[in-house]
């Protein structure tokens, strides 16, 4: 294996975090473009419904897809931008105002 490249499914299971320290969840899965062979997203479960991020949100305990875009780290935790924190809030706001 090349120095500086991990497999995939070492991702499963890493906690997700934002770049603020907020809990997202834990990583179950990889979307991955076959074509490009690149992570186009990770599935996130084990979500922080009861945190600053989806209180309120009816998940129906699936868990959510973040861009892989998002990701800005990847060690013994996953690190994504904080644009999660600022749709999460944007998206309660938009529920308030119906």
């Amino acid at each position: 294996m090349e120095a500086g490249f991990q497999e995939i499914t070492n991702l499963i299971g890493r906690e997700v975090y934002s770049n603020n320290g907020i809990y997202v969840g834990e990583v179950e899965d990889i979307q991955i473009n076959t074509i490009n062979e690149e992570i186009t997203s990770l599935a996130v479960s084990n979500i922080n419904e009861k945190g600053a991020l989806f209180e309120g949100y009816d998940l129906d305990a699936r868990g959510v897809l973040i861009p892989y875009r998002w990701v800005r780290a990847v060690g013994t935790i996953v690190l994504v931008n904080d644009i999660i924190e600022r749709i999460a809030s944007k998206n309660k706001k938009d529920l308030v105002k119906k």
